[in-house]
């Protein structure tokens, strides 16, 4: 009984209400790089999906949208349970074949070259990824720059995957290819499109 309630509980109150709230703090997060959207409302999916992770995956995937999970997301038989009742997207083992990326915990997380890059002609085709954060102040430093950024702004998301200034400057060097990641936080989203520029400041 237990198992059936992981699966089909914590989810959105009013699923079209909830969801097209979330979709606006979406949009205005990856409008505007660095700014934390705080999401309206707390979802309780089965751990260690994150209430923002599960509310982003509520709110974007479908049967049509194909998520691969971290080894922590895909030894949850309760997560997985959980996003094929609310969403019906399949989960994959493929990086590359992933419309969504899941990420719980970020030190682990794979090289952002190994999910799906688009391509010149359709770079819409990429992975967007998901990872979760403790919070956007505790960082190491990044200043971002590029479009939907005055000047510049700075944030300090942790945790972050291992060497992630370095590899998202990889990722930019590829555009228009390249991933768009959302951090999500215990409560917010952070939008970095692929088109952000990073900087560290200290170096980290």
């Amino acid at each position: 009984m237990t198992g059936d309630l992981d699966s089909v509980g914590g989810a959105f109150s009013e699923p079209v209400f909830g969801a097209q709230s979330t979709f606006r703090r979406i949009m205005d997060a990856m409008a505007r790089p660095g700014t934390v959207q705080a999401l309206r409302e707390l979802l309780a999916p089965p751990g260690p999906l994150s209430s923002s992770a599960g509310a982003i995956a509520l709110t974007l995937c479908d049967h049509d949208t194909p998520v691969w999970l971290d080894t922590a997301l895909t030894v949850s038989e309760a997560v997985g349970s959980w996003l094929a009742f609310h969403t019906g997207a399949p989960i994959v083992r493929t990086p590359s074949e992933a419309h969504f990326v899941f990420c719980s915990n970020p030190a682990e997380l794979i090289a952002l070259e190994n999910f799906a890059q688009g391509s010149q002609e359709y770079p819409d085709r990429s992975a967007t990824i998901i990872i979760q954060v403790a919070g956007f102040e505790t960082g190491d430093a990044l200043q971002l720059a590029g479009p939907g950024i005055l000047d510049q702004v700075e944030i300090a998301p942790a945790p972050l995957p291992r060497h992630f200034a370095e590899q998202w400057k990889q990722n930019r060097a590829r555009f228009p290819r390249g991933v768009d990641v959302i951090f999500a936080g215990p409560d917010a989203v952070c939008g970095l499109p692929r088109s952000t520029r990073i900087n560290q400041p200290n170096g980290g």
